[in-house]
């Protein structure tokens, strides 16, 4: 299950900079150095003004960038803001809709990677069922990552607890981005209900992680994304 895609191993570790301001998140990456090479923003920062400039920044230090804004709207609106994101130095970018939502943002895209959003990590089998799935995360997830696949989408988010059955039914094409991480002993009790740990979201066909809280609250969160981004090299056996 292990990735083979030609992705640098540094690489793999996407960290969710999900702070209340910009001068919040400079900050931050400025005392992550070079622990930390990819980046995505989210809806919090979006919301707190300075978004772009945020993101332009991040590009013009060399970093990876992946706009994690899930447009859900008219197929044109979608395609429309997808096609804002081409040219800006911007990787991957999530839509969480139906099969012509996700057609337009492929569709518009040209330097940008359309990342179907599957099932959140927050939810689980009683969520689905409030929503008015009559189906368990794995078959909605794999249902998701198929249609994602024949539309031309990059990739799909999701938990690494499908990761497993994406790759079983779809082979390694789709690029699989797992968020959830969260380390096996002492878990926290948050809103992640769909987690695993980093070794074992590789192991299951991740070819990303996304991780947030777990480097974010550390006490020292340059030490721990350095010790993630060992894990992640051990798992690939990268010196």
């Amino acid at each position: 299950m292990l990735s083979e895609k030609p992705i640098p191993v540094r690489e793999r570790l996407i960290f969710a900079l999900d702070v209340p301001t910009p001068d919040d998140a400079r900050a931050l990456v400025d005392c992550l150095g070079d622990s930390v090479v990819f980046y995505k923003i989210g809806l919090e920062l979006f919301m707190a003004g300075g978004y772009w400039e945020l993101v332009d920044w991040l590009v013009a230090r060399g970093k990876r960038v992946f706009v994690d804004l899930k447009f859900f709207d008219v197929p044109a609106t979608v395609g429309s803001a997808v096609r804002r994101l081409n040219g800006r130095g911007v990787t991957f970018a999530t839509v969480h809709g139906n099969d012509a939502m996700l057609r337009a943002a492929v569709e518009a895209a040209e330097t940008v990677q359309v990342l179907a959003v599957t099932v959140l990590t927050s939810l689980d089998r009683g969520d689905l069922d409030d929503l008015g799935f009559d189906r368990d995360p794995k078959q909605v997830v794999l249902s998701r990552a198929k249609r994602a696949l024949e539309i031309g989408c990059a990739g799909v988010i999701s938990s690494g607890l499908e990761a497993p059955d994406i790759r079983a039914e779809l082979g390694p094409k789709l690029m699989v981005v797992t968020p959830g991480i969260r380390p096996i002993e002492n878990r926290p009790v948050d809103d992640q209900k769909r987690m695993v740990d980093v070794a074992q979201a590789f192991r299951n066909g991740a070819d990303h992680i996304v991780v947030g809280r777990p480097i974010r609250n550390a006490d020292d969160p340059k030490a721990a994304a350095e010790s993630i981004q060992q894990t992640i090299a051990e798992v690939f056996g990268a010196d």
